[in-house]
């Protein structure tokens, strides 16, 4: 047995480590002995633990299938700490340089993060019959001494077994070793270069499925040769290990590495590209080099020969086409979530339920997702406060003449490359026409659904009935008679009902509500709410519909008073800031509603019949609904110059008009 000196003492090897690793805990330093192994070329690493009675670790084994360690070069890579390059087995240098990881040295001697004492058990070739075996034991207050026993004689195979004892990481459960080792290896594993590789704990293979989002696979052709190319996408960042194409020959040998254009884009996009192709067969050249991100030597292939040449740069702008393409639809799930999270988060404007508003509500998200697709970068880093800042002056840019300005604003955040910029102007330019477009649509189907309207009224042979026909067309259309109204009930709901249904959209309150009045069973034909946060008020409507057939009188105004009563009645129907509104329309009325309504004018409006404390109850015909309609969009009607014989509606049936509402962009 010898004992050696590292030319450098305890102390200061923990700091050598500390200050070389930088983020370094118990997870890295067991990490950085399973590098070791792929390093020696394994194609296998098992790590082995045994737990005590409490569960705390109590002893740990990490075995791999590698080279071994040459006894003869001891003092070579064991002495010189820090400062000499790393003894990489020619082996592994036919792996690739992704297996030549380890840290010069370091990770031998980190085991002092979780282990009081470490012992090598190591098996090396000397020919291809012979082999030896030799032991070597480290204790965590003596860095700088390693004991070697004497070599012996072996059977083989080559591989290498550290065994640590007197552990110190009792914070730490397997599981949670588990979790980091998935993200320190997946790419690793998924590289599968020249061989595939497993980590086992426990017996138990290393899983990491959990952590691809999409796979893929797809051939790229250039002008002379073929690329196979297979796709991973992470769902999280990965240790350590930017986004990267790995080049691949026909082989199977990974060749070269390079990082793709995607990195740092503020987008979790993670993603690993294998390129395979006999293309990479002449790479040959290797070399050993000092990395300044990290002061670790790593072997690497020279790309020098081949990345100047025409055909590497088409293969370069194709795999970049790719990945953009596979990168948008990401992006625009990405964006949706990000306005989501925006609205949740209270950073949106308040938009009423006004159909102009909610279009000024889409064009800005549209916009937001857009730029985010485009750029993720423009929000990245900024807190609650500044998103509702950022989200309210792109607000206030797209409602005035300064949406041009909204670049004055992106580059406050991030300096947009010229191609984002041109993207920008274009999305800002299509957002401003695909929202004048979607607003004249708005408008021609308002004006079709009022056409249907005439026809299911006026037009006998359309052979429309009162309740599937004339109040299903209002229940879709009820913006008739005002806007920002949210339907409550139609049709069948009796009075409990309804009301369980207010209290719910306006207080959020789910328990069962009951009403004691002889008329709580009747059923409005249509009931609204509008409430104006602004002004804390709360508008009711009610809408009672009768076939053009019918002619109203005292009956159907009594009706309509049956259903005032019971809602007056109710105290959850009558706060102070609540206002009622009830109409009776119909196709026309007798000289008992024509006398309500004369004994009304004083009032000074029309239609009027009957007036309380809150509560009013207007009488309309059908052909004043529609007038009333026309009146109000009579400016859209001569600015946009609407040809109304174009947008009338073919429909032959009433029943064919209602199986086609739901088309209609106007429909609530």
């Amino acid at each position: 047995m010898q004992e050696e000196k590292i030319e450098i003492g305890t102390q200061g090897i923990k700091s050598a480590i500390k200050h070389a690793l930088k983020k370094f805990d118990a997870l890295h330093a067991i990490a950085e002995f399973i590098w070791n192994g792929f390093d020696a070329g394994a194609s296998r690493v098992d790590i082995q633990y045994q737990a005590n009675e409490i569960g705390h670790i109590s002893e740990l084994r990490i075995i791999d299938n590698g080279s071994g360690i040459f006894f003869p070069q001891l003092n070579k890579s064991f002495r010189p700490f820090l400062h000499s390059d790393k003894i990489i087995d020619p082996t592994a240098m036919q792996h690739g340089p992704s297996a030549i990881h380890g840290k010069n040295g370091i990770g031998r001697l980190t085991f002092f993060t979780f282990a009081r004492r470490a012992e090598w058990e190591t098996i090396y070739p000397i020919d291809t019959q012979r082999f030896k075996q030799f032991k070597i034991e480290i204790q965590s207050d003596k860095l700088n001494t390693f004991m070697a026993h004497p070599e012996t004689n072996s059977l083989g195979p080559t591989g290498t077994s550290v065994r640590f004892t007197d552990l110190t990481i009792n914070d730490y459960d397997f599981e949670s070793i588990k979790e980091f080792l998935v993200y320190e290896f997946a790419w690793f594993l998924e590289l599968k270069s020249p061989f595939e590789r497993t980590i086992s704990i426990n017996g138990d293979g290393l899983k990491y499925d959990f952590l691809v989002g999409e796979r893929d696979s797809t051939d790229i052709r250039t002008n002379s040769s073929t690329f196979h190319i297979r796709y991973v996408r992470w769902n999280e960042r990965l240790h350590d290990e930017y986004s990267r194409f790995y080049f691949i020959d026909s082989g199977n040998h990974e060749k070269a590495k390079k990082t793709t254009t995607l990195n740092n884009k503020g987008d979790d996009f993670y993603h690993s590209v294998y390129v395979y192709s006999s293309y990479f067969n002449t790479l040959t050249d290797w070399i050993v080099f000092q990395e300044s991100d990290n002061s670790s030597n790593q072997a690497r292939l020279l790309l020098n020969k081949i990345e100047h040449e025409d055909e590497f740069r088409d293969l370069l702008e194709k795999l970049d086409e790719y990945l953009y393409k596979k990168r948008k639809p990401f992006l625009r799930k990405r964006a949706v979530k990000f306005v989501k999270e925006l609205k949740d988060k209270g950073a949106f404007p308040k938009f009423s339920l006004d159909p102009w508003d909610q279009l000024r509500e889409k064009e800005l998200s549209d916009v937001i997702q857009d730029v985010y697709e485009a750029d993720p970068r423009v929000f990245n880093g900024l807190n609650s406060q500044q998103k509702q800042t950022f989200v309210r002056l792109f607000n206030l840019a797209m409602n005035s003449s300064e949406r041009d300005n909204l670049f004055y604003i992106l580059d406050q955040v991030v300096n947009l490359e010229s191609e984002k910029r041109a993207e920008l102007a274009n999305i800002l330019q299509a957002t401003r026409l695909s929202n004048i477009i979607v607003t004249i649509k708005l408008v021609e189907d308002r004006f079709t659904a009022v056409d249907e309207l005439k026809k299911l009224v006026f037009n006998p042979n359309f052979g429309a009935n009162e309740r599937d026909h004339l109040q299903t067309h209002i229940e879709r259309h009820y913006w008739l008679f005002g806007e920002q109204y949210h339907l409550v009930t139609s049709a069948e709901p009796d009075f409990e009902q309804a009301l369980h249904r207010y209290i719910h959209y306006l207080y959020g309150e789910s328990e069962p509500r009951s009403i004691d009045h002889p008329d709580k069973n009747k059923e409005m034909d249509i009931f609204a709410v509008r409430w104006l946060k602004q002004t804390h008020e709360i508008n009711n409507i009610v809408l009672e519909l009768k076939h053009p057939k019918i002619n109203l009188g005292e009956k159907e105004l009594s009706q309509v008073k049956s259903y005032m009563r019971v809602i007056l009645k109710q105290p959850e129907f009558n706060a102070s800031n609540m206002t009622w509104e009830f109409y009776l329309v119909g196709n026309d009325y007798d000289n008992s509603i024509i006398g309500e309504i004369e004994s009304n004018e004083a009032n000074g409006e029309r239609h009027l019949a009957f007036k309380g404390r809150n509560y009013k109850i207007y009488v309309l015909k059908w052909s004043e609904v529609i007038t009333n309609f026309e009146l109000r969009h009579n400016f859209i009607l001569d600015k946009l110059k609407l040809e109304r014989d174009k947008i009338a509606t073919d429909k032959s049936s009433a029943d064919e008009i209602l199986a086609q509402g739901h088309k209609n962009t106007a429909s609530l």
